[in-house]
């Protein structure tokens, strides 16, 4: 950790090579952003692109930060939500970054949670062939999650991030007093994510989680800890496998079955947005596990309480209008983790103990759906 002033940043390298870059987690970092950026890309102009809520909230000092550090900046803003992450949205940012006549060399920062930095990532890595890119999250789930990686896109008509690149960013800063302004649903939506790393290999975080989950809620040090664990827990995995050929698809645990949650509500967030989805997903994953003889009931029944208790979905029946098995399984069958046809999952054979399943029988996915859709 490092000091400055009053502020203390814990600082997480992600180590890919010349494409290394580091994750600054602290208060205040929105503040001290113009100059976390000059340091490591000086002379740069900027595009900002954020959604409509964040620039009421948040952008004034961010410009402020950025004018203050000598970088011009342009705000590109676009619409909350899910919704934004289109052809149409990313054509509109396109087309304006090159209205501002920013060029190679400049920089495109995604402030905002996961759906701008998904979106900012895709054009940053288009726009002239590829321009720089900053992540300043504003999600816990974007901190956690989606800004840590170099994974970028957008949705399409046949299911969620299906157009995208791989796109590292030269920075992430994410700054934990932002958090302060998000709905507690929100908080929670990004918490998912963080259990997520425990329930993959560190049953010691989610026991850890278990009893201090009040405390991450609160703020202060506690939250801290958990957002540096958890992007400890990706940056390790992506140095590992950058391009999800191997055991980065650990990373998708619950979400094979939360992206067809998410496609069947059409990305509507006030039905679903995109941690509750995958907090369902994992609860499904440990479930299904049970099913198939690989680990406990009680298991996944402590998973299912965890999740309940911090005021996460924890089923299918917890969402209005879902269509059916057969429905549900199309979704799946357009799943990234497709292989040749084949489904993968990841399962679990304890907590903290999953792994890849290949080779699933459809079959068998269908009627677990079945069940829990018809479950009282």
């Amino acid at each position: 950790m490092t000091s400055a002033g009053h502020i203390t940043t814990e600082t997480v390298h992600v180590s890919l090579g010349d494409r290394s870059y580091d994750i600054l987690i602290s208060g205040g970092l929105v503040q001290h952003a113009g100059s976390a950026i000059a340091k490591r890309l000086p002379g740069i102009r900027a595009a900002i692109v954020t959604d409509e809520n964040l620039a009421a909230l948040h952008l004034q000092p961010l410009l402020a930060s950025l004018a203050q550090a000598g970088i011009a900046a342009t705000a590109i803003t676009v619409a909350a939500g899910e919704k934004s992450k289109s052809f149409a949205t990313l054509e509109f940012v396109t087309n304006a970054i090159l209205e501002a006549r920013l060029e190679r060399g400049d920089a495109v920062i995604a402030f905002g949670g996961g759906v701008i930095g998904d979106l900012a990532g895709f054009v940053a890595g288009i726009v002239r062939r590829g321009m720089n890119f900053i992540q300043i999250p504003t999600s816990l789930l974007a901190q956690v999650d989606s800004s840590v990686g170099g994974k970028t896109g957008i949705n399409t008509a046949y299911g969620k991030n299906l157009a995208g690149i791989f796109n590292q960013p030269q920075l992430v800063l994410a700054d934990t007093d932002i958090l302060n302004t998000l709905s507690r649903r929100e908080f929670a939506a990004g918490y998912a994510e963080i259990v997520k790393y425990g329930l993959i290999d560190q049953p010691d975080f989610f026991i850890w989680l278990e009893n201090n989950w009040q405390d991450v809620f609160a703020g202060g040090t506690a939250r801290q800890q958990a957002i540096a664990t958890a992007c400890r827990a990706k940056a390790a995995v992506v140095a590992r496998d950058e391009r999800e050929s191997g055991d980065r698809a650990l990373l998708n645990l619950g979400h094979t079955f939360g992206h067809a949650l998410e496609t069947a509500t059409g990305y509507d967030s006030a039905r679903l947005v995109h941690g509750e989805a995958v907090a369902i997903g994992m609860v499904l994953a440990h479930q299904f596990s049970a099913r198939l003889g690989l680990v406990s009931e009680t298991v996944a029944a402590r998973v299912e309480a965890h999740l309940k208790t911090v005021g996460l979905p924890v089923s299918m029946q917890e969402i209005a209008g879902l269509p059916s098995a057969d429905v549900l399984m199309s979704y799946i069958a357009q799943d990234k983790k497709v292989s040749r046809g084949s489904l993968t999952f990841i399962l679990t054979r304890g907590l903290g103990r999953s792994f890849i399943a290949k080779d699933i029988n459809a079959a068998d996915v269908q009627a677990f759906l079945q069940d829990k859709l018809s479950a009282s």
